[in-house]
């Protein structure tokens, strides 16, 4: 369920009180002080338009699918935070804990956006960068307070990290920041493409366990492919064009040779399954997992990824690049 709801969601977003150096393994600090270094009103382009904030924000939504990462990166906290998956007590996940501090939001649920709840939150801000909103939903929200959707020139769910910071950093008056949280982690991923070189240049297929008799591959426009893309690794033109002009698509059981890449990394949101794609008969034949060079992707790395975020990258460079280095030697 929590992958099948990861293919919806798309995570990739903010950062938090921050690395304490770009090679530390320790990447929590306490956020900034949210201060405002920009000048107001500020008006952000997007695919319906525009919308102008006229104010620092402070009571802000956090509407998207992990969200609040970005927002708590420029020491702000959510008044309100929708469900995506984990805890449905606990929106905030372990590299953001220092940030939100002992808040403790409300958390609207992930189904269906209900106007209503979100009026009664009283909000001067709505963030939905990773929302998925239609217009009509964003026409609706834009009476309650300001909304800010993704770039027209991303599909939903497919804006990279670094232009999600600078969004939320202009909307929450902190540009400065937002540069600085990008350079930071852009930073980390250098470093790390330059102690891993064998990662440079394999060809990498990312998926799951297997939905009505079909393997997920994701694109490389994917949020959590560009993970690795950014460490050097590429997904083949053939697995892009089976998802077409979405993130992610599908390879029937006959198509499951199509895995066969230089390293294979199945995202495993829970033991079952997990278990699941090790039962697989179709895939104990394909080479690549015959031979050692694929791997899981689990537990709090699974939550780090989805969310793709600068606050959760930082973590997954330090916690699963190991084990995927290993596995690309084989």
């Amino acid at each position: 369920m929590r992958l099948r709801l990861a293919l919806l969601v798309a995570v990739g977003l903010a950062a938090l009180a921050l690395l304490t150096s770009c090679s530390s393994s320790s990447i929590e600090q306490a956020a900034p002080a949210p201060t405002t270094d920009g000048t107001y009103p500020v008006t952000i382009d997007h695919k319906f338009g525009s919308t102008t904030i006229a104010a620092p924000p402070q009571r802000v939504v956090s509407l998207g699918y992990t969200e609040q990462d970005a927002i708590l990166a420029f020491g702000v906290v959510p008044v309100g935070v929708r469900y995506a998956f984990g805890p449905q007590d606990d929106v905030f996940f372990p590299w953001a804990d220092t940030a939100a501090g002992s808040a403790t939001p409300t958390i609207l649920p992930r189904e269906e956006v209900d106007p209503e709840a979100v009026a009664a939150l009283r909000p001067d801000l709505i963030m939905a960068v990773t929302a998925g909103l239609d217009q009509n939903q964003y026409e609706v929200l834009s009476r309650i307070a300001p909304v800010v959707v993704p770039p027209k020139e991303f599909r939903d769910f497919g804006v990279p990290w670094q232009d999600q910071t600078r969004i939320t950093g202009r909307a929450l008056g902190q540009s400065g920041r937002a540069e600085e949280l990008v350079a930071r982690v852009e930073a980390k991923f250098a470093e790390v493409k330059a102690a891993n070189p064998g990662l440079i240049g394999k060809s990498l297929a990312l998926s799951g366990p297997s939905y009505d008799g079909r393997y997920p591959i994701h694109a490389s426009a994917d949020t959590r492919t560009r993970f690795f893309g950014e460490l050097g690794m590429v997904v083949p033109p053939e697995l892009d064009a089976i998802a077409g002009d979405q993130f992610y698509g599908y390879l029937s059981r006959e198509q499951a040779g199509m895995l066969n890449e230089d390293v294979v990394v199945f995202q495993s949101g829970s033991q079952q399954e997990k278990a699941s794609i090790e039962a697989d008969p179709i895939l104990k034949v394909v080479p690549a997992i015959g031979q050692g060079r694929s791997l899981f992707i689990e537990g709090a790395d699974y939550d780090a990824l989805q969310f793709a975020s600068a606050l959760s990258l930082p973590y997954l460079l330090d916690s699963f690049v190991p084990k995927l280095t290993a596995v690309a030697k084989a």
